[in-house]
């Protein structure tokens, strides 16, 4: 039985900002991510893990400073002195949207790193190029629609028809492949990708372009042992208590608030022809805490605030947040200093106002709201929320300029 460890969505810049560590110079967000991945590392030194499956994204985006990268490559080279096979699968946050940009796990393949290997296109991989291990691999990175519509000549006015062309190709690809792995051997598919029935978390806030999504049935196919996802920060086995497992590890930190209720953890998995089992291994991550309050009377405001908060001792080295409502005419009454005051021991704290409005958009007897364009509303709108002329003169300008260029 193969022991194999999987994660996905490191984004280890991804929080680079704030307070930032005076030994290392990294930002603290930053060392958080690094913590998380020196975790999963160490864990398969120590376990002699057969094989590492990386599901993609390490970065927040396809260009990351060079700071960050030597972060990364270092773990990752780490695992390539350890003599462990690892696969890393190029996800969209590693990727460029330009046709024959390098993306951003190229350095282990130009230079040829030992025991390392970067899959930037779909691909079937025998045991003879996975150094031996009685296994298969069917690997399905990222997918752009525009590489797709250069291959295919397609137009970029026909979104659905591009990610339907995607997906058919994908599965009758899948499906030629299956069709002549070795049924002695386990299969494993790799994908970084959106799947039929997944939960999405958090990273709706830092996903970039649209989803193609895998129909549920080409990942749950009998003739696969385990099938190893990313993309998704929300952990999920989107085939439970049935064979494949069909697993989103998460992300190894939490990206925002979205995600501020959600486990972090990696997956150590055992895989044999027909059998395969998981288990989770806890990340524990910087703790966030959400809370919302409904300001009910323009006295003891703070009180009212304070009093949606855990106490000061449980917000300490929190990543904390409290969206507060209220109508506009109390905005004096909230005191940020001394709430700052009072939220000191969190590691960060946001206050998000949300002062409600009274004024209603008003139209005369003869007119409703279908008769408008979209313009009309939109100063409709300027006029409610009393935008100031200069601002609006700027707001119709870039409202053109995306309305008269919608594939931009």
């Amino acid at each position: 039985m193969l022991k194999v460890l999987h994660f996905a969505d490191a984004h280890i810049d991804i929080a680079g900002h704030g307070r930032h560590d005076a030994l290392t110079g990294l930002p603290l967000r930053v060392l958080d991510f690094l913590k998380a991945l020196d975790t999963i590392i160490d864990t398969a030194i120590t376990e002699k893990v057969d094989l590492v499956l990386f599901a993609g994204d390490a970065y927040k985006d396809r260009n990351p400073a060079p700071t960050y990268q030597r972060e990364w490559e270092g773990r990752i080279i780490r695992l390539s002195q350890a003599g462990i096979p690892t696969l890393l699968l190029v996800g969209n946050h590693d990727l460029s949207p330009a046709v024959g940009r390098a993306n951003a796990l190229q350095e282990f393949d130009t230079l040829q790193v030992p025991h390392v290997r970067v899959l930037g296109k779909p691909a079937f991989l025998s045991p003879q190029e996975l150094e031996g291990l009685p296994l298969q691999v069917v690997a399905l990175p990222w997918i752009t629609r525009s590489g797709l519509m250069a291959a295919t000549e397609m137009s970029a006015s026909q979104p659905a028809e591009v990610f339907a062309e995607i997906e058919n190709r994908l599965v009758v690809l899948v499906q030629n492949w299956l069709e002549q792995a070795d049924p002695a051997l386990p299969t494993i598919l790799m994908a970084h990708a959106s799947v039929q029935g997944a939960v999405y978390g958090g990273e709706r806030s830092v996903m970039l372009g649209g989803d193609l999504v895998l129909p549920g049935s080409l990942v749950r196919d009998p003739r696969l042992d385990y099938v190893a996802l990313g993309h998704i920060h929300k952990p999920q086995n989107l085939n439970e208590g049935a064979h494949p497992p069909v697993v989103y590890p998460g992300s190894i930190e939490r990206v925002d608030f979205g995600e501020a209720q959600d486990d972090k953890s990696f997956v150590i998995a055992f895989i044999e022809r027909g059998l395969a089992k998981f288990e989770r291994r806890p990340l524990p991550g910087r703790r966030f805490i959400d809370r919302a309050v409904t300001l009910t009377s323009g006295e003891h405001v703070f009180d009212q605030c304070v009093a949606s908060l855990p106490t000061q001792s449980e917000l300490a080295e929190a990543v904390v947040r409290l969206v507060v409502e209220y109508p506009r005419e109390w905005d004096a009454y909230l005191d940020e200093t001394t709430l700052r005051s009072y939220t000191e021991a969190a590691f960060e704290f946001h206050l998000v106002r949300r002062p409600k409005f009274e004024t209603r958009l008003r139209l005369p007897g003869d007119a409703g709201i279908s008769s408008l364009s979209a313009m009309d509303l939109l100063e409709k709108y300027w006029e409610v929320m009393k935008s100031q002329p200069g601002d609006r003169e700027t707001l119709v300008k870039l409202v053109q300029e995306i309305m008269n260029n919608p594939q931009e």
